[in-house]
């Protein structure tokens, strides 16, 4: 029996990660072989009577010690470039599945299921309440969040009606509000959304998370990981 060995797209694919497409590579250096043609041949046709100076050809000599340093400098950072990049794959291919914080404030009901999610409050708040509302801006659902509540706060909708009777599924709004000094005021909140697959972008572009319900972030907006 003949076992087939899985590609690498294969791998990428059952971990839940996606590689943006192989970019096919110029060969644009100049090798040592081509500088010294190069030389050579400028040698070769150099005026007889107006030689090339000791000076012009070291100098030239040392300008391509330095390009090919710088070379061979690039090719140690791709190296490292792609030990890197291999390591960030594996950390990735952890977050399938899991959910995450993002900035948000709206989310989707399913069926029988609830709403997580967080708010950022400061010290001194008093009665924070959240407060949920249906695409047509109807109030849905009113939630203490409980006094003396400060940082990362998670909350929890279970999904019920203020009459008892369970929402409708689809997307819902979100707001906090409480009291401060300054009078009533609203606070950043963040939704709990799974992630569906991770795409590993190049160089600097780092990990893009693509999240139920929610489209594609970039990891750096990830509040938490939970």
């Amino acid at each position: 029996m003949v076992t087939a060995t899985p590609s690498s797209s294969e791998i990428y694919k059952d971990l839940g990660l996606v590689r943006p497409p192989d970019k096919k590579a110029q060969n644009t250096e100049l090798g040592l072989e081509q500088f010294l043609k190069l030389m050579t041949a400028q040698l070769s046709n150099q005026d007889p009577f107006e030689p090339m100076d000791n000076s012009t050809f070291l100098s030239q000599v040392a300008q391509f010690g330095t390009v090919k340093g710088i070379q061979d400098l690039q090719a140690s950072f791709q190296e490292v470039s792609g030990s890197l990049q291999s390591n960030q794959a594996l950390q990735a291919s952890g977050l399938v599945g899991r959910s995450v914080l993002v900035p948000s404030a709206e989310s989707s009901l399913e069926a029988g299921g609830s709403i997580r999610g967080a708010v950022e409050l400061p010290s001194g708040v008093a009665s924070p309440q959240l407060k949920i509302f249906d695409q047509a801006g109807q109030l849905v659902r009113t939630v203490d969040l409980g006094a003396d509540q400060t940082g990362t706060v998670q909350f929890t909708w279970d999904g019920f009606k203020e009459d008892g009777t369970p929402a409708t599924p689809g997307r819902y709004q979100f707001k906090v509000e409480g009291v401060t000094e300054g009078g009533a005021q609203g606070f950043p909140t963040f939704a709990a959304v799974r992630v569906d697959s991770v795409v590993i972008g190049e160089g600097s572009e780092g990990l893009t998370l693509n999240l139920a319900g929610q489209g594609s972030v970039p990891f750096s907006q990830i509040k938490q990981i939970l």
